[in-house]
């Protein structure tokens, strides 16, 4: 998931970016960069300066306009960026403006950006398994209208949050999936709509390549879907991704369960929280439980060249003039170049170690916090299942038990006794909860990320 915006910071300034009030630009105006992007905070590196064809980007800001989503891609060296096409949290937004359309296209040809290295995100209100039908009516009319708006812009691919199940049987809910989407791809003619894979809490649907696989298996047009791996999102879901042989195990079984060729973008994201936690919370590069180690795979794996590549990770940082939480940009500029350096960079050399080190320091005290975190839900959670469960014996009933075993052993050796105490009735240990590789995990009907997040 995209970080929630703030105001920002660039590396040249401390002061605040003004805010763009106009809704509509000129075809004119759109193509130059406004003062905030005159000096770029990295340049674009060719792709063919790489060892291998890696697009890699941002999820940046079209605040003003979709046009100026390229200005702001260039500003920070993106060779690929993620984009909403309009306001995420509002069900209905005024129709693209034609004047916007026609400089996306102009900005796009000036600065040489692929249309197949664009990811427009979805709108986190949008659920296609809701079961209500005006609800689903208004979910569905959200979806198609970015879909209409991404072939106007000419934008190939198209992502988006498979729903949650809101307590009914999980098939049922796939099978309402696949429906919007067949409805969704009648209705337009060309957009690939791509389902990303999710953390694996609540009953959101999404966090097993399962039910990817089912959701695709339902759908008519085969050449209209297609799949995004977060990688915070597959590791908290229990999917392993940080030593080269657990990564090329996630991968095969991708490949088995949902196959390669569905692979069309991915979201490049740390993760705050352990393998398998359940919990959507974005870590910079590195600095999370993922490690470099796991990104230094995913930019070396000839399944993932040619494809976009979106760095959701946090950029807020306290700005040491004002000393209030602000975006910089930076961080992600900082970022795309790391990632690119990895890629044909030998892990075991001495270069890639120093740079491990040092991002895995930098996140330290924030795993420590997450890991704590999740230890005492699992300690709180052993303690409810074995002391107050439904199933099993109560904690009371078993110290009873206890009292009576206890009595029942001081009157041995005495005669004939009219009954024997029962044996004392065993409490159920509650298992520690496990790093789960298949997705089965916690549900709610909350799809938006925990408010830690970026």
């Amino acid at each position: 998931m995209p970080p929630k915006r703030k105001s920002t910071i660039s590396a040249s300034t401390s002061k605040e970016a003004p805010a763009t009030k106009k809704t509509k630009t000129t075809t004119s105006k759109a193509s130059k960069p406004s003062s905030t992007h005159e000096m770029p905070l990295a340049s674009r590196t060719p792709i063919t300066s790489l060892a291998r064809p890696m697009y890699i980007g941002a999820h940046i800001s079209a605040a003003g306009g979709v046009q100026n989503s390229i200005p702001n891609a260039m500003h920070i060296g993106s060779n690929a960026f993620a984009l909403f096409l309009k306001s995420q949290r509002k069900w209905t937004s005024p129709p693209l403006d034609p004047s916007a359309r026609d400089a996306f296209h102009e900005n796009m040809k000036a600065h040489s950006y692929s249309y197949d290295h664009i990811l427009p995100h979805g709108s986190y209100l949008v659920n296609l398994a809701q079961a209500d039908p005006t609800k689903a009516e208004q979910a569905y009319a959200n979806f198609v209208d970015d879909l209409k708006r991404c072939e106007s812009l000419g934008i190939k691919l198209y992502n988006f949050h498979p729903g949650y199940t809101g307590g009914a049987p999980r098939p049922e809910a796939l099978s309402r999936i696949a429906s919007q989407l067949n409805r969704a791809h009648a209705a337009t003619s060309s957009v690939v709509t791509v389902i990303e894979n999710m953390a694996g809490h609540g009953n959101v649907v999404g966090g097993s390549f399962a039910d990817m696989a089912t959701i695709i298996s339902r759908v008519d047009d085969k050449s209209r879907v297609g799949v995004c791996i977060d990688t915070c999102h597959a590791f908290a879901a229990g999917y392993d991704l940080r030593t080269p042989s657990s990564f090329r195990e996630v991968m095969d079984e991708f490949s088995s369960e949902v196959g390669l060729g569905y692979l069309r973008a991915l979201h490049l994201n740390d993760s705050k929280a352990p393998l398998g936690a359940g919990r959507d919370v974005h870590a910079n590069i590195g600095a999370g439980f993922l490690g470099l180690r796991a990104f230094h795979s995913v930019v070396n794996f000839a399944g993932f060249e040619n494809l976009p590549m979106v760095l959701e990770t946090p950029i807020d940082r306290t700005n040491p003039a004002s000393g209030k939480t602000e975006e910089d940009k930076q961080v992600w500029a900082d970022e795309i170049k790391l990632l690119e350096k990895l890629v044909g960079m030998d892990a075991e050399s001495e270069e890639f170690k120093s740079l491990e080190e040092d991002l895995s320091s930098k996140g330290e005290k924030e795993r420590e916090k997450f890991q704590d975190q999740v230890d005492r839900k699992k300690e709180k959670d052993a303690r409810k299942a074995g002391g107050t469960g439904k199933k099993g014996t109560t904690g009371k009933q078993t110290k009873l038990a206890g009292m009576a075993a206890a009595a029942g052993e001081s009157k041995e050796k005495k005669k004939a006794p009219a009954k024997k105490a029962a044996p004392p009735a065993r409490k159920k240990a509650a298992p520690a909860p496990k790093a789960k590789k298949r997705g089965k995990r916690r549900r709610s009907d909350d799809d938006t990320s925990n408010e830690e997040d970026e």
